[in-house]
């Protein structure tokens, strides 16, 4: 087989991941740090990456039963596992969030603020508050119990043979680990937790044989980098998640002291903002966790069509 041949996967493979991320290096720069529209694009990236992958496969003639199989196996087990921790923190966030909406509903209910429901609404703001303290502490332990041992790390070594091993395919693989965890750190920080210094670190000096896909990788790690050192914030990122929990303590404080000044306007004002950002997180539920049930069903099937390929040959 000539070399132009067998690195063909790789560079085709490696085209695809370039215009992935120049892709959502455009969205991140047209949305707001982590928002829910964001990060669903994220979301359909890496169903994208992993569709391609198995395709990349079929075009790749490698032998029947051998260790590629093992590490597609292993690389498709890892983005399961971390889609489950995904899935699972999204609709406990998402929980949350409709407990939150409850709290403040009684502050639209009428035309004119009704202060005997205040009490009733701060003390739904103070569990609110509570609830949110803890799901974090929740997510931080599933983050240091289920996905540190996974490894979505960007420094391991690579050789050119292992690069260029199975007619090429260890370059596909070494791209998608690559890649994938750069797409699935930035869904666990947005959806379950994020410790800042994870992302202290980087693509630098990692441009692997010129590939251009690390250089769109490294501009957008460095762009979330940037933003996480400006913000210095640990937890649940998703930017209309943090935004309710900025209003509600807000609207607290405006509650206690209603009685000494005006405030009306402002809590109608707020209330108006936690509404939209509860029915936003509302509205893309089924958008987000349909999301991650195709890319379940995707992987199902990409494992049974090359099992069915290795027992054919």
């Amino acid at each position: 087989m000539s070399s132009s041949s067998s690195t063909s996967p790789v560079k085709d493979f490696c085209d695809f991941l370039t215009q992935e991320l120049r892709s959502l290096d455009g969205s991140f720069l047209s949305h707001e740090f982590m928002s829910i529209r964001f990060l669903e694009s994220v979301l359909l990236s890496i169903r994208s990456l992993h569709t391609q992958l198995t395709d990349s496969i079929q075009k790749a003639h490698l032998p029947a039963g051998g260790k590629w199989i093992e590490e597609y196996m292993d690389e498709t087990s890892r983005l399961w596992e971390v889609c489950l921790v995904l899935k699972s923190g999204f609709s406990n966030m998402q929980y949350l969030c409709e407990a939150g909406a409850n709290a403040v509903s009684l502050l639209d209910a009428y035309p004119n603020l009704n202060p005997q429901y205040f009490p009733q609404v701060i003390n739904a703001i103070m569990g609110f508050r509570e609830r949110v303290v803890y799901l974090e502490e929740q997510n931080k332990n599933l983050i240091e119990t289920r996905i540190q041992q996974l490894s979505l790390q960007f420094e391991e070594d690579v050789s050119m043979s292992d690069f260029n091993g199975y007619n090429g395919f260890g370059g596909v693989l070494y791209a998608m680990r690559k890649v994938s965890s750069l797409h699935l750190m930035i869904l666990l920080g947005g959806f379950v937790y994020c410790r800042p210094n994870s992302w202290y670190r980087g693509y630098e000096g990692e441009l692997m044989f010129g590939s251009v896909f690390m250089v769109s990788a490294a501009r957008l790690h460095r762009r979330i980098e940037s933003e996480l050192r400006k913000i210095h914030l640990s937890g649940i990122l998703l930017h209309e998640f943090r935004e309710t929990v900025t209003l509600m303590k807000e609207l607290k404080m405006d509650l206690e002291r209603i009685g000494k000044m005006d405030l009306e306007l402002e809590i109608k004002e707020k209330v108006g903002k936690l509404k939209s950002c509860f029915e936003m997180v509302q509205c893309r539920k089924e958008n987000v966790v349909g999301q991650i049930d195709d890319l379940f069903d995707e992987i199902i099937e990409g494992r049974k069509k090359l099992s069915a390929m290795c027992s054919h040959k």
